[in-house]
């Protein structure tokens, strides 16, 4: 599909959706800037290297759950742990002090 407009998607949403199911990528546009990115992550999609990368990012920023990561990428739960496992992307994340914290409660 390309790059479209908002106004255009907002015309035929329809279209878009359809199309990416069909396995196609469309950027929508506001003022010739990307607003957002039509991809499709179901059987159909051809860029599972893109999905995987997408998933792996998303996680990595805390966006989503470990659980949606695997399922976007296409992975089971156990392969998505090990492919990041493998990237060293830490699953447990904690704030700065937060650990000391922990320890310290554990002493108690």
């Amino acid at each position: 599909m390309g790059s479209i407009s908002v106004q255009q998607f907002l015309q035929h949403p329809e279209q878009v959706l359809e199309e990416t199911r069909e396995g196609s990528i469309a950027l929508v546009t506001q003022d010739g800037e990307p607003l957002f990115l039509a991809l499709p992550l179901g059987e159909r999609s051809r860029a599972p290297a893109a999905k995987l990368e997408l998933a792996v990012a998303l996680f990595d920023r805390e966006q989503i759950s470990l659980g949606l990561a695997a399922q976007i990428a296409g992975l089971s739960y156990r392969e998505m742990l090990d492919e990041l496992g493998r990237r060293q992307i830490g699953l447990i994340r904690m704030a700065p002090g937060e650990l000391d914290r922990e320890l310290a409660a554990l002493g108690d």
